[in-house]
Parts: structure tokens; sequence; C-alpha cells
């Protein structure tokens, strides 16, 4: 059973040099490993200054490099750069980029950067006005020009108590950045995705609203799998806690009207809508410009409601005209009668797929991490996927997307 799982079992070569935010890389590497990286280290000497190779040994489980003089295989190098899925130089200091940009190889690191047949993404760390300088400029130029990718710098406060352009991305950002690279030519290479995901809340007052238990845990989870599989992702989210993931774009919505217009306008020439979100199917139908109070006998216990925008059925419509989003993926959570309620809304609402869950299942309803999903096309049952994290869910959500946009058979 394929899944998309980015980072597992890649070969993620970590490159870093002499900077005050080395301790920032064995973050990123201890993150890179707990992500199911191999990762190996090289340390110039500059760097050893400031951390032991001992130090991302430790977080690695692997061997960390040094020296390329005493080492017993006098080609490390080759092995090391042919081997790597991604070269990151993490601090990458203004003299190792300088070096780069001229082709010096007078270390383990700039000899392998020489060898490296991967993509390499450099995360530039350096003080002061540095990271302007014409000198330094014109190196960036000439490294983006041969395809090396970069990572920041970031604006802040370095070393030396001056704030600018230059400080190292956060381990965390950086690893978004490394997802991206390694995504590359995936299986939505190219494609446009569009994830709808969180609640949507309908006013009643200024201070009240009508709303679910929605999280967007799920949608988030598929927006991160569809940019593993290379796809340019538009998240249209309600409210929700956790961040949009590194790489999508992010449109944040309140109510099931502004998601429909959004979701319609992002996916007018989507190749792909996974409409995740759990919309609000009713809205009361006055709004009070000021907080009702519970004296108030106007508004009294009664609220009166109204059915809000079915989005569904409006891609349906827009599809039917233009043929975009190319395929789409609804959400059905139900209560009771999952099948047969899921498969009455694939086939009113022209879906390619339904994923249906029964939120009364312990494990599968809101704000946990887990789900168990049904995912039925109008073929038939197409996966029956038993309780797993949310992030699995997601990777064969997407795999199934990507075969069906692709021409593959389930």
């Amino acid at each position: 059973m394929s899944k998309i799982n980015l980072l597992t079992g890649k070969r993620i070569l970590l490159g870093v040099t002499g900077s005050i935010a080395c301790y920032k890389a064995v973050d990123l590497a201890s993150k890179l490993t707990q992500a199911g990286a191999e990762v190996d280290v090289i340390l110039t000497e500059g760097a050893q200054r400031f951390v032991m190779p001992l130090t991302f040994r430790s977080v690695t489980g692997r061997p960390s490099y040094t020296d390329m003089w005493s080492l017993d295989d006098h080609v490390r190098h080759v092995g090391l750069g042919e081997t790597a899925d991604l070269f990151v130089i993490a601090p990458a200091t203004a003299h190792t980029m300088a070096k780069l940009a001229t082709g010096l190889a007078d270390n383990l690191l700039t000899v392998t950067a020489l060898a490296a047949r991967c993509p390499i993404l450099i995360a530039p760390a350096m003080d002061g006005g540095m990271y302007g300088h014409p000198a330094t400029q014109a190196n960036v130029a000439t490294l983006r020009e041969r395809g090396v990718q970069f990572a920041g710098p970031a604006v802040g406060r370095m070393a030396s108590g001056l704030a600018g352009l230059g400080r190292m991305v956060e381990p965390a950002e950086l690893l978004g950045f490394i997802r991206q690279a390694v995504a590359q030519g995936g299986p939505l290479a190219g494609r446009k995705v569009v994830v709808s995901t969180g609640p949507t809340r309908e006013p009643l007052d200024p201070v009240r609203f009508i709303s679910n238990r929605s999280t967007g845990k799920q949608g988030l989870a598929v927006a991160q799998a569809a940019l593993d599989a290379g796809a340019d992702v538009t998240v249209v989210h309600g409210p929700i806690s956790e961040p949009i993931p590194f790489g999508a774009t992010a449109v944040p919505v309140q109510t099931t009207e502004q998601m429909g217009e959004a979701v319609l306008s992002a996916a007018k020439d989507a190749d792909v809508l996974f409409m995740v979100a759990a919309v609000a199917d009713f809205r009361p139908n006055t709004q009070s410009d000021k907080k009702i109070k519970k004296t108030d006998e106007q508004w009294g216990l009664a609220i009166g409601l109204e059915v809000t925008l079915d989005i569904l059925t409006a891609v349906k419509t827009e599809r039917d005209k233009s043929g975009y989003p190319r395929i789409v993926l609804g959400f059905a959570a139900e209560t009771h009668n999952a099948f047969e309620y899921g498969r009455d809304k694939l086939l009113r609402k022209g879906l390619n797929f339904i994923a249906v869950n029964d939120v009364t299942d312990q494990g599968a309803g809101f704000a946990v991490d887990t789900n168990k999903v049904l995912l039925l096309s109008s073929a038939g049952v197409v996966e029956e996927m038993p309780m797993q994290s949310k992030t699995a869910v997601a990777e064969r959500l997407v795999h199934h997307v990507a075969n069906s946009l692709n021409g593959s058979a389930h």
C-alpha cells in the first residue's frame, strides 16, 4: 500500500559552518531525524568551535564528518554527495557562500558541494550588513543561477546586538523549506490543489455565533500531504488554532458564504478540491448589531434559522460549465447510516470521491489526532481506512486523488 511519507528514508546531508546559529542546526538535525530522515552531518573547522560533532551524532545516531584528510575513505565526499537526496547548508556563513560561488574546495563541506548530484538548499546566517553587501549579493545571485535554493535569511536581532536581515531562519521554518525541496517532482508536482478546512461561524450578534466542533486538523493534514506530493496548495480556512502548513497560501474566512466565495474563486482553475471544512448548514435569519440581552423580549428564546449556501452544489454548477476543478473530494461527518448518507451525497453533488467518517466512533470525531474513514467513489468502496492518525489518512486520500488525476488505477 503506497504512502506519501515524505522524509522517511530520505538521506539529508547537513553542512554546518562557523556561526553562532550552529545551535539551530542541532535542533534541525533532531527534527529531521524524528521525521524519519537519515541525516549525515559535515562540520567545518569553524563550526566545531561552536558545537562538537558528538552533539550531532547524539541526535542523529549517525556519524558526523569533519576532516576529509583523516578519513579512511579518501573519496568520502563523492559518496556523501552522490547518495544524498538533499544537501542543506545551515547555517551558511558569508565566507562559505563565497567559496561555493567561486568553486573553491578546501574542506570537506565545499568539496562535497562540488561532488553533489542532489539539490542544494542554503540557509544564510551572518551579522551586521554582511548579507546586503554587494559581494554577498553577487554570490547569492551566482548560486541562484546555478539552481541553488535559499531559505531566508530572516530579519531580527543578531549576536552583535544589531537588528537587520541576516538571521538564520528558525528550524521549524527551515524544515518546511526542506519538505518543499524534497517534494519537487512528486505525484502532484505542478498541480493546483485547494483545501477547505475548519468550521464556519454564523453570527447571531457581535459576541455570539452558530458553529460546530471542527478544529481543522484533518484538513490541515490533507494540505500538508498535498504539499508533500509537490502541489501548489491554497487553504481556505475558518477559525482554527493550528498554523497553516509552510508553503501553502492561506485564505481565512468566517462565514459559510465567505468560504463559498473563496473556494469558488480559488478552485476555478484548480486540479483538485478537497472540501474538508465543516461548514455551518444553518444561520440565524436575523442578526442583531448589538449584544442581545436576556431581558430583551423582542428576541426571547426563539432563534429563527435559514439554510446557508451549499458550497459543493455551487462547485458542481461551476464545474459543469468549466470542467474545473478536475477532481473533487468531499467529506461527510455522520452520526448514523454513514455509508448510505455518504453515497447519496457523492452522487447528488457529482463528487469523484467522498470520505465518510462516523464522528460517534471514539477517536474519529472532532479535536482528536486520529480518524477512521471510508473512502467511496461512484464505483463503490475505494478503501476502508482503519483508525489511524489524521496524517496517515491524509496521505491515503492524496494518494488516491493523485492516482485518479494521473490516470492510474486505484
